[in-house]
């Protein structure tokens, strides 16, 4: 399965940083779902520690079989997610009037978790193997309309917010391809002009009212805007050390709604304070610097821009939710990597780093 040769390539200070955020995430659902009649943590403990097992598992099988043989059988994967895609919006689990999960028995799959990793590989397959000079208009256009095709699925789930981290993802891998700025810059300007029509067209009710709700989060304090407000309270609550573990008075007493998944980074403000934040947050930043660290090392175009892609779409989405949960930014259903519950974000995180782990194992074979 694996040339023995590699294994002093494999990244184990990057693995580490991995599996701490792990435990950390573990903890801070712990205590955000504590039950202090029980003396103990709520089912999503365990669901989400089985989920870190399987995301394991998972992340040893992209590390150990070659990145290649992934980007041979592209076009299988890219498909096979199209079809989970429609599965769902046809047949998927109705929860609060959308559909985005395939119930797999003692959990539910959500397939638009994974959508950021097969977007990278696909677009990194694409224009790695693009060898001309400059790259042509439609080559834009045709990875442009692969990106799309996903993206208009997850948002008729609706989820929006798991659609938009596609962007970064397709982003960063055209901008290492060769996009020039000009063309990014005119693209910028094409996204502000349309701003008004999707405004009034393609966003619901309930989005418009979410975007609102951030600029004046109190002109609806016990609707759209109290989940904002609250989460402000909790981050500022936590002062420098924190309440300290199971402490925290905005999560244990449940004034701060899912805390365990949307707002964990709330709960971890609160409960171990400023110092705790910037020692999570250090770890993000050199998960994000290693992870780009292989991008530099590796000499396969391929490789570079699946590395590229998978940490783009990383970062954006560990930039948003702390932002959201500082009242920075609207409120949207994005997890924090690896540290929020959900079952299936967990395994398609640490797949991708798997990948990533995989192209700088072995960049000496390119």
């Amino acid at each position: 399965m694996i040339d023995r040769r590699f294994l002093p390539h494999i990244d184990w200070v990057l693995i580490g940083a991995l599996l701490t955020l792990s435990a950390i995430g573990l903890a801070m659902i712990y205590s955000a779902t504590y039950d202090p009649i029980t003396d103990r943590g709520g089912p999503q403990l365990f669901r989400q520690m089985w989920a870190l097992a399987i995301g394991v598992v998972a992340f040893v099988v992209c590390l150990i079989v070659d990145y290649r043989v992934f980007a041979l059988h592209v076009a299988l994967i890219y498909g096979g997610l199209l079809v989970l895609l429609v599965y769902v919006l046809l047949f998927g689990v109705d929860a609060g009037g959308a559909r985005r999960w395939i119930d797999v028995g003692p959990f539910n799959l959500q397939p638009s978790e994974f959508g950021k990793m097969v977007v990278a590989l696909v677009l990194a397959v694409f224009y790695g193997g693009l060898r001309r000079g400059g790259l042509r208009l439609n080559d834009w256009a045709i990875g442009v309309a692969m990106v799309a095709v996903p993206f208009i699925l997850i948002a008729r789930e609706p989820d929006l917010g798991t659609a938009v981290t596609l962007l970064p993802v397709c982003l960063a891998i055209m901008i290492f391809a060769g996009l020039r700025l000009k063309v990014l810059a005119t693209l910028v300007i094409i996204v502000v002009l349309l701003a008004p029509v999707a405004w009034t067209y393609a966003l619901q009710d309930y989005q418009r009212s979410r975007i609102a709700s951030f600029m004046d989060p109190e002109q609806d304090p016990r609707g759209a805007g109290y989940q904002q407000i609250q989460a402000r309270i909790t981050v500022g609550s936590g002062g420098l050390t924190g309440k300290g573990f199971l402490q925290g008075t905005q999560s244990q007493y449940n004034f701060l709604p899912v805390a365990h998944n949307d707002f964990i980074f709330s709960v971890l403000a609160e409960e171990q304070g400023f110092l705790g934040v910037l020692f999570v947050l250090s770890l993000y930043l050199f998960v994000i610097l290693r992870s780009l660290d292989a991008a530099r090392v590796t000499k396969d175009r391929a490789g570079m821009f699946l590395v590229v892609g998978i940490t783009a779409g990383f970062a954006f989405q560990v930039f948003y939710n702390v932002t959201m949960s500082a009242g920075l930014a609207p409120v949207k259903g994005l997890t924090l990597p690896l540290v929020s519950y959900g079952g299936s974000s967990i395994i398609a995180t640490l797949m991708g780093f798997g990948l990533i782990l995989n192209v700088r194992m072995r960049r000496f074979t390119n």
